[in-house]
């Protein structure tokens, strides 16, 4: 059955990892689907391919999530059909580098910052005022990270990144608690994706070895979770999920067995 059949839901981020994964169940699940990602070429694709295989309707937009003005235009550029957005799912994000604080990159930590948190804020600033003007019982989702709950050596600034996410859910939650929005803060652990790729700037190696002795989350597992949280029943809303792979207890206490 599909649950999300004819709603509209706008994921950023969708041309990699959870935000693909993500845009894949929604289909799925017959959402009609906004996908937007710095990466024209990627989510056209994509948005292609699942036009194709389940029949649903799907636009994509080439967005940088951090541009304000760029965030400005492109919705208020929609078409007035898609403006009805039911479920946005702030999913755009990247951690650079794994340094200490007095040893990193300020370029690095300025394009995480203005991604992570800025880019979400700006997202949600234009979105859920079209929840509210056209009375939709709507549905914020936003991607954190255990990182945001437990800081973990050399990742400061992206972990202060993710906690800014977790009360910016928080805080959301709170302003839109006399509305029929809900607001969902989803935290993985260690997932695999091109998050560690691009953490370290394209060093396959050092991103291969971070999930080297243990079996990490996947995007599917996360979509998965996302799925269900936005398909439960108007009155129950799930605030928060926090999830790892059995073999993570917190940010930093990992098993990993020997090759």
């Amino acid at each position: 059955m599909q649950k999300l059949k004819g709603k509209i839901v706008f994921v950023s981020g969708a041309s990699n990892g959870i935000g693909r994964s993500c845009a894949e169940a929604l289909a799925a699940a017959g959402a009609r689907l906004i996908l937007c990602a710095r990466s024209f070429n990627k989510i056209e694709d994509l948005s292609k391919n699942l036009r194709d295989l389940y029949n649903t309707e799907t636009l994509a937009i080439k967005l940088d999530v951090s541009n304000r003005n760029a965030v400005d235009k492109a919705v208020d550029n929609l078409p007035e059909e898609w403006k009805k957005i039911d479920i946005l799912v702030n999913n755009a994000g990247c951690a650079l580098g794994l340094e200490k604080v007095h040893e990193g990159n300020p370029d690095d930590w300025d394009k995480m910052i203005d991604t992570n948190v800025k880019g979400l804020l700006y997202l949600t600033r234009k979105i859920v005022p079209l929840m509210l003007k056209y009375q939709l019982n709507g549905h914020v989702v936003n991607v954190g990270s255990t990182a945001g709950i437990f800081a973990y050596p050399n990742g400061a600034v992206y972990c202060a990144t993710k906690s800014a996410v977790h009360f910016i859910s928080d805080g959301l939650r709170m302003d839109l608690v006399d509305t029929p929005i809900r607001v969902t803060n989803i935290q993985p652990g260690m997932t695999e994706t091109n998050f560690s790729n691009v953490r370290f700037h394209g060093d396959q190696e050092k991103a291969k070895a971070v999930y080297a002795g243990i079996t990490p989350l996947t995007p599917e597992d996360i979509a998965e979770i996302i799925v269900y949280a936005i398909s439960a029943p108007p009155h129950v809303q799930i605030c928060e999920v926090t999830v790892t792979p059995t073999q993570q207890a917190t940010g930093g206490i990992v098993y990993k067995k020997i090759q």
